[in-house]
């Protein structure tokens, strides 16, 4: 009975421990300031680099530019996304195309339907479907093509 007790004790104390840790965790998340809204000297020629945004492949990159020497610095989580965009880009997907009704379907893999909704492009139910060329279909999911 007490080993029963004392298990029980043990183990409420563990999770108030680990819910003290996790409310330490969330308040350091809050808190958490992007290191760009600081002033960052450049490497080379030691001036202060000034904030801008690089396109690249319809991807706004925020960045840090020296108006000395150009040298640049993108933002970590948006070159981490912008890599996330390249892998899926370069990588060819596999999947089946199923008659329902009169027409045909085709799967969206699953990693793709996630960067989407991680890039806060909301997907509709309807998209845009073009016969682009002999053997080569394009679906757009892009906002502005709305009707």
């Amino acid at each position: 009975m007490y080993t029963h007790l004392y298990t029980l004790v043990c183990i409420c104390n563990l999770f108030s421990t680990l819910l003290a840790a996790s409310k330490d965790a969330v308040r350091f998340l809050i808190e958490m300031v992007d290191i760009f809204d600081n002033p960052i000297l450049c490497k080379k020629c030691k001036k202060e680099m000034k904030k801008s945004n690089i396109s690249k492949n319809g991807f706004e990159l925020r960045a840090l530019v020296c108006p000395k020497c150009n040298q640049r610095i993108i933002h970590p989580l948006d070159e981490a996304e912008y890599d996330k965009f390249k892998n899926l880009k370069n990588r060819e997907f596999r999947v089946k195309m199923r008659l329902v009704g009169n027409s045909y379907a085709v799967s969206i893999p699953r990693e793709i339907v996630n960067f989407m909704q991680e890039q806060e492009k909301i997907l509709d139910d309807m998209v845009r479907l073009c016969f682009e060329d002999f053997g080569k279909v394009s679906l757009n999911f892009n906002n502005f093509l709305k009707e």
